[in-house]
């Protein structure tokens, strides 16, 4: 596929992993004009046949239900590959569907460590050059609050930043974890609170404060058993621009809280609550009104059941949308595998740092110089 494929007529998606965020990508796929799921794919027979049951329930159409990444891209109808299943296999199938010339969709995290970050990275960019899409789901970067706050941020509305506080306070249930042999382990999962559900927090605080330099943390796993990554962690992460920032993950967090992003600055600060523009305020003191740049509280959708109280995935469509865009215009895609690079590494930082007791330097992460290190949680 390329940049000349035919923009009146749906692009073919290909869903790769029939779990739980498969279904929030399905949602998003059934809502974006110019996108159909034509194929899905799982190792599991009885996943990837369900999942094909239920959309031919639904809708009437069926869609292929396939084995292998490599069946469904052998497959002509599809020109989008959404890859979501564990974060261990992302790069490798993002890759296979790179190499196929199809545009691909990664959830998040990239990838559970860095051994092929280069590799991915240079074949997004090769890819680019003829006409091919890559991006990894990072979907609050395009929150009308997150955007808000980088313009307040850009503008200097703030002045100098200085710090912030970054805090992911889930709460995940010991049946959660063994729901699955891939839940709780480094080879698969990539890591715990922070990587699979404090990471669009970390993701906002990067895209907000920019790239670290270096970082300090601690990991433990305090409420759940039977898993090897973190339940707790907390980091002092240093920013490019001097900024200090605290990032604080959990799922031991009972019943679980808001995330929340707190940016400070010499003229004024910002708070981003669960998504929303909270709080605004300028270097005259006064408050901005920080609803109207919230977004709009999603309506139902008819569908599959939702696991919580967000019955649209809207952070998911909108970025969709975003990557029709660029695939159709030729644009780059708001979020790159570049721009989620920067978050692994971060992660993988944190990690670092927690196993040797001392900070790391970003730099040296990125550059693998810390590639021999096992990863380990604390308690």
């Amino acid at each position: 596929m390329n940049a000349s494929e035919n923009t009146a007529a749906p692009l073919g998606v290909a869903l790769v992993g029939c779990g739980v965020i498969g279904r929030t990508h399905l949602r998003a796929i059934e809502e974006v004009d110019g996108l159909e799921l034509v194929a899905v794919v799982d190792v599991v027979e009885g996943a990837r046949t369900g999942f094909a049951d239920d959309v031919e329930a639904r809708t009437g159409i069926r869609p292929a239900a396939y084995a292998s990444i490599d069946d469904a891209l052998a497959d002509p109808r599809v020109a989008v590959a959404a890859v979501c299943t564990p974060s261990g296999l992302h790069i490798e199938q993002g890759l296979a569907a790179l190499r196929a010339g199809r545009h691909v969709i990664i959830e998040k995290q990239l990838d559970a460590d860095l051994e092929q970050l280069a590799e991915i990275e240079a074949e997004a960019s090769a890819a680019a050059s003829r006409g091919i899409v890559a991006s990894v789901i990072s979907q609050h970067r395009l929150d009308a609050s997150t955007r808000t706050l980088a313009a307040a941020i850009e503008s200097g509305r703030l002045g100098r930043v200085t710090s912030a506080i970054a805090t992911s306070p889930r709460w995940r249930s010991q049946e959660y974890y063994d729901s699955g042999d891939w839940r709780g382990t480094w080879e698969l999962d990539g890591g715990g609170a922070l990587m699979n559900q404090g990471v669009h927090t970390l993701d906002l605080l990067l895209a907000l404060l920019g790239t670290p330099v270096e970082i300090s943390a601690r990991t433990a796993a305090l409420a759940h058993e039977r898993i090897e990554v973190e339940d707790t962690m907390v980091a002092t992460i240093e920013f490019a621009s001097g900024a200090l920032a605290v990032m604080h993950a959990s799922t031991a967090a009972y019943p679980g809280l808001p995330a929340r992003i707190q940016i400070m600055g010499s003229a004024g600060s910002g708070v981003i609550e669960d998504d929303e523009l909270v709080y605004l305020s300028g270097p005259d003191g006064a408050e901005a009104d920080a609803a109207a740049g919230a977004p709009a509280a999603p309506a139902a959708v008819p569908g599959f059941e939702a696991r919580d109280a967000r019955q649209v995935p809207e952070g998911h469509i909108r970025q969709y949308r975003d990557v029709l865009e660029a695939i159709r215009t030729g644009a780059q895609p708001a979020v790159s595998v570049g721009a989620a690079a920067i978050a692994l590494v971060t992660v993988r930082g944190v990690y670092l740092s927690a196993t040797l007791g001392r900070p790391v330097r970003f730099d040296d992460v990125r550059a693998g110089r810390y590639q021999d290190i096992e990863v380990r949680t604390g308690r």
